[in-house]
């Protein structure tokens, strides 16, 4: 599922992954990973107190 949303990402960003790329452009597909996730569990959490 990760690997999955990493390339949707990179999809989205136009960003070729691989060692190729330069670091720039996988940590934005990297940072961009941390913030869905983070949104997610927050939704999760706001889901499960209520």
């Amino acid at each position: 599922a990760l690997d999955q949303m990493k390339y949707e990402i990179a999809q989205e960003f136009g960003v070729q992954l691989g060692p190729e790329a330069s670091s720039r452009a996988n940590g934005s597909v990297g940072g961009e990973i941390t913030k869905r996730l983070v949104q997610m569990a927050e939704s999760q959490l706001r889901g499960s107190q209520q």
